[in-house]
C-alpha cells in the first residue's frame, strides 16, 4: 500500500510539532504541505529526517511555500508551473518510487483569488490555465500522476456549508469550477469522490465564529489521480483530528491509499 497525503499547515514554524505527531500516528509514504510561510534555509530538514522523511522544498518568506516530505528520495523536481512566470512559490512536482512503480506527485497551493473581478482573481485564472497546460504535459510523461493540494475551489454544492448564500463568491464561481473540470477532463479523477462519503465532509473551517464546532466548512483540499492510477485507489479520507489541536491549521489532512 502506498499512501500520499496533503495538508495546508498555515505556517510550518507554528505547526511543526503537529506535523511530526501526525506522521508518527500516520506514517504515510509522502506528505505534501502547503503554506509553509518560511524560506528554504529555515526549513526544518533535520527534525523531519529524524523521523524518517526527506524533504523537497520550495519556500517563500511570510507567504506561500510548498514541500514534499517522503520516505524515499524523490527526483526530477520542478518548481512552479513550467512556462508560467510567477514570483510566488506555489507548486512543486517530483517523482517518487513506490511499490506501484514511479508515481509523479504534483503539490500545489492554488491561488486564493480574493474576489471575482479582482486582479487576484485574474491571476488565479491565468495560474489555472498554466497549471492545466503543465498537467497535460506531465501526464504524457508520467501516466501514474497524483495532483494534490489546497485547490481553493469548491467543486459543487456538496463542498460548501452554504451553497446558496455563497454561490458565485470566491471558491464557488462557475469560472473556478470550470477550471477544476478542465483538469478532470485531462484524464484525472477526484479520489475523494470515488467513494461514498458522509454529508458535510469538509477540509477547511474558518477560525472565526466557532466554524469548526458548527461544521461550517469547505472541501477545498483535494487529491486527483490519473486514470492509470484510478483502479489502484483503495480509499481517500479526511482526517479531522488535527483541526482539534491547540493552535491548529484551519485545514486538515486528506489521505489517499493506493495499492
Amino acid at each position: 500500500m502506498t499512501q500520499i497525503a496533503t495538508w495546508n499547515v498555515n505556517s510550518l514554524s507554528v505547526r511543526l510539532p503537529q506535523v511530526i505527531d501526525w506522521l508518527a500516528a500516520n506514517p504515510v509514504d509522502a506528505l505534501c504541505l502547503q503554506e509553509l510561510k518560511l524560506t528554504d534555509e529555515k526549513f526544518p530538514h533535520a527534525a523531519l529526517e529524524a523521523i524518517g522523511y526527506s524533504s523537497t522544498v520550495f519556500g517563500q518568506k511570510t507567504y506561500n511555500g510548498v514541500a514534499i516530505l517522503s520516505r524515499s528520495p524523490v527526483r526530477d523536481v520542478i518548481k512552479n508551473i513550467s512556462g508560467f512566470a510567477d514570483e510566488q512559490s506555489r507548486l512543486l512536482a517530483a517523482t517518487m518510487t513506490s511499490p506501484l512503480g514511479d508515481v509523479r506527485v504534483v503539490n500545489g497551493y492554488f491561488v486564493n483569488g480574493q474576489e471575482p473581478g479582482s486582479d487576484k482573481f485574474a491571476y488565479k485564472m491565468r495560474w489555472l490555465d498554466g497549471l492545466n497546460a503543465m498537467i497535460k504535459s506531465e501526464l504524457a510523461l508520467h501516466p501514474r500522476l497524483v495532483l494534490v493540494g489546497d485547490f481553493n475551489i469548491t467543486v459543487d454544492d456538496r463542498d460548501t456549508y452554504d451553497a446558496e448564500g455563497l454561490r458565485e463568491t470566491i471558491h464557488h464561481t462557475t469560472e473556478e469550477r470550470n477550471h477544476f473540470k478542465a483538469l478532470i477532463d485531462l484524464g484525472m479523477t477526484d479520489a475523494f469522490r470515488m467513494f461514498e462519503q458522509s454529508e458535510k465532509s469538509y477540509s477547511w473551517w474558518d477560525y472565526r465564529e466557532f466554524a469548526f464546532r458548527r461544521n461550517r466548512g469547505l472541501l477545498i483540499d483535494r487529491i486527483l489521480v490519473s486514470n492509470t492510477l484510478e483502479p489502484m485507489v483503495k480509499s481517500c479520507v479526511i482526517d479531522k483530528a488535527p483541526r482539534k489541536n491547540e493552535r491548529p491549521s484551519d485545514h486538515t489532512p486528506v489521505v489517499v491509499s493506493l495499492g
